[in-house]
């Protein structure tokens, strides 16, 4: 079971990677976006860092909730809109849930990515943030189906999140700033993939020990 304290604990791990990275997605965006998006995440698990304590207390849906409405306010760009609903969506997902399951989290992450096509109208092969999110939910759902433990699902995930963002290095972006590039956004990897499978790898590194 992966309870509310992992969820906190995997919020504050992903704003500590994302502290750690900014710069770094922020060199990606430069080649084919605004050079914002390290910055713009930064900002926005800042303020969600600020804003947590007020919702400790409360049910796992409601503070993933208010982490979307945080960044939704506070996080510039493409990321504030799409982050936001990724995290609103999960929140709603789960509901005033105090625990989650291995199906909990696959119910999560496949709202999660519901919401960002519906928000970014994207679908894979279009260089963003979909082509880390797809894979990984699809390798989820294929683990927890068949039954392994949520520490193994989330490998496996975090993997296949890892292999959709380096695919978008070859593709040319049909969607976000960084189509207005057409193809010289060619041979560069997306930085909204980037920073998707940073938030499946934090889930991995901070929930390995739900399952006992």
């Amino acid at each position: 079971m992966v309870t509310k304290a992992d969820v906190l604990n995997w919020l504050k791990h992903y704003a500590d990677v994302i502290d750690g990275q900014k710069e770094y997605l922020t060199q990606l965006d430069a080649a084919i976006g605004d050079a914002d998006h390290g910055i713009n995440m930064h900002r926005g698990f800042g303020a969600v860092m600020t804003q947590l304590p007020a919702v400790e207390d409360k049910d796992i849906g409601t503070i993933l909730k208010k982490v979307g409405m945080v960044l939704v306010s506070t996080v510039g760009g493409a990321g504030g809109p799409l982050y936001g609903t990724l995290f609103m969506r999960m929140g709603m997902a789960v509901g005033n849930k105090e625990a989650l399951t291995a199906e909990d989290v696959l119910k999560m992450f496949t709202a999660a990515l519901e919401g960002v096509k519906q928000r970014g109208k994207a679908e894979p092969g279009d260089k963003t943030m979909v082509d880390a999110l797809t894979p990984a939910v699809e390798a989820l759902r294929q683990a927890v189906e068949a039954g392994e433990d949520l520490h193994a699902a989330l490998a496996k995930a975090t993997a296949a999140a890892e292999e959709g963002m380096t695919a978008t290095i070859p593709l040319v972006a049909r969607k976000g700033r960084a189509s207005y590039l057409g193809e010289r956004s060619a041979g560069h990897q997306d930085p909204g993939a980037t920073s998707t499978y940073l938030l499946f790898k934090s889930a991995a590194d901070v929930w390995n020990g739900a399952d006992a």
